[in-house]
């Protein structure tokens, strides 16, 4: 079963000539989409490889739709590439998404602010279904610690990373009547960053 070490996702119209240049800078055959796995379907192109470790890992080209990019690192499970080699991918993800002008949407895992994606869909102005319900908070979380999971962040992902992710959420209409001890926590770690 293969896992992401890392993706980033991305959005813009390439030429052919484009997404030659993508396939010649990751080292890609054309046209060698990955069969197998989670993910597989939306792959057109992947390479095998072996990192120092002797670990097998896979780099791939998806495309979700005509404008959707996605680079990808994958590994087997026990063979995690190291964190070298994956902030090695991220700077060759990065660099193309520039080269070609596409938009940066969202890296996972994200190591800046400028990485993380939006998680949470602002309610749209108007709607009378939206606006007739009170929010409640029905989550167990009453700690920031213990929350950073479910807003889609992990424990040790970067400070500003964590900041982008619960702006976000305070953002929302159920912040409101989420516990005092939580917001406060939120206020505090907010001012820190």
């Amino acid at each position: 079963m293969l896992y992401p070490a890392l993706m980033a996702f991305s959005s813009g119209d390439l030429t052919p000539e484009q997404v030659r240049r993508l396939h010649d800078a990751l080292q890609l055959e054309e046209n060698t989409p990955r069969t197998e796995g989670y993910g597989a379907k939306p792959s057109i192109a992947h390479r095998p490889f072996t990192d120092d470790e002797g670990h097998p890992l896979i780099l791939e080209l998806a495309r979700t739709d005509e404008t959707e990019w996605v680079f990808a690192l994958w590994f087997e499970k026990g063979g995690r590439p190291s964190s070298e080699l994956v902030e090695n991918h991220r700077a060759l993800f990065r660099g193309l998404i520039d080269e070609l002008g596409l938009t940066l949407l969202e890296i996972e895992p994200p190591a800046t602010a400028d990485e993380v994606g939006k998680m949470f869909v602002d309610p749209q102005p108007g709607n009378p279904e939206e606006e007739s319900f009170a929010p409640v908070w029905d989550l167990p979380y009453d700690r920031l610690d213990h929350m950073w999971f479910h807003i889609g962040v992990r424990r040790d992902a970067p400070r500003e990373v964590k900041a982008v992710r619960l702006r976000e959420v305070m953002g929302t209409r159920v912040w409101s009547v989420a516990p005092e001890r939580l917001r406060n926590e939120a206020e505090e770690f907010l001012r820190g960053v």
